[in-house]
């Protein structure tokens, strides 16, 4: 069986004691699941979302399963909330080893030339704004540091086109793409960063696009996921994002991987996964389109380090 595909708790093995983890969107769902795993392999773990209440409950959660972890209330789209939050952790933590990025936002649904604009821009901003600004402040610490690993929860949706669903579309796509870039900057340093794919799972923000009208008239196509009984739970994400806090799929950065995924066959065949650049967001040509060979190799160098 695939690290990707581990079934038991605690994919990363009690293998991250004195680890300092941080994940954001922890109050619920998937953050939340990650939070528990992340503390059920022994990391210290820190955890951010607005709500206070959900937080308390999913610290709670930690500490009578025997772990570790400091609730921070804290709005992630504002950077000066990011800094303090982010050096509270360091002071009472330690060092922070692993990032997680889990905060989401649905976004409005339908044509884009009749969603509200703004609605349109604030669910991207919330998306990628989150992951970039908490990415920033821990960054350069990690690179003093020579060690550090960034996990940002993207989704399916980023590597495919979903007609009315424009604005999470886009908000996911850019994160793939910004965790590809972030990755060869950081890959020479010591750090890793990668993007996965959690799978549909039954979250608040999956019960609206279940439920609302605007998701019931333009993703009829969702509903037959959880009546196909295609869903998963959250905890499938959790195990996977445990194994890439491991370090056993250092060697696998700046790729999208998801829950289905055979991690361990990948990096069996990273050779093949390079040259193809699998895993990744590319246009695909016809090798017979032509093109500047010497505009080529330009452009094929200007994607290293």
């Amino acid at each position: 069986m695939g690290v990707g595909a581990v079934s038991g708790p605690g994919a990363a093995g009690g293998g991250l004691q004195g680890q300092v983890a941080v994940v954001t969107g922890a109050g619920r769902g998937i953050g939340r699941a990650i939070a528990e795993e992340l503390a059920a392999a022994s990391a210290a773990v820190a955890v951010l979302a607005r709500s206070a209440h959900e937080l308390a409950d999913t610290v709670s959660r930690i500490e009578q399963a025997g772990g570790r972890a400091l609730a921070l209330p804290a709005d992630v789209t504002d950077a000066t909330v990011v800094e303090r939050a982010f050096a509270q952790v360091d002071r009472t933590l330690g060092p922070i080893d692993l990032l997680v990025n889990g905060v989401g936002a649905l976004g409005p649904l339908g044509p884009f030339w009749t969603v509200d604009l703004e609605a349109w821009w604030q669910a991207l901003d919330t998306v990628l704004r989150t992951h970039v600004l908490c990415t920033r402040v821990v960054l350069p610490a990690m690179i003093a540091r020579r060690r550090g690993r960034i996990v940002n929860v993207a989704s399916g949706a980023g590597a495919m086109v979903i007609p009315y669903f424009s604005s999470y579309n886009t908000a996911k796509t850019a994160l793939l793409r910004f965790t590809e870039c972030i990755a060869v900057e950081a890959a020479p340093h010591g750090v890793s960063v990668f993007a996965i794919g959690p799978g549909t799972v039954r979250t608040a923000m999956s019960e609206q696009a279940l439920n609302s009208p605007e998701g019931r008239r333009w993703l009829p196509w969702f509903r037959r996921v959880f009546e196909a009984g295609l869903d998963v739970p959250a905890e499938r994400a959790a195990r996977l994002v445990g194994v890439l806090a491991s370090g056993r799929a250092d060697a696998l950065t700046g790729l999208f991987l998801r829950i289905s995924d055979d991690v361990e066959g990948i990096v069996a065949r990273l050779a093949d996964v390079r040259r193809d650049k699998l895993y990744t967001l590319r246009v695909q040509e016809l090798t017979s389109s032509g093109g500047n060979p010497t505009h080529r190799a330009i452009l094929k160098a200007a994607e290293q380090p």
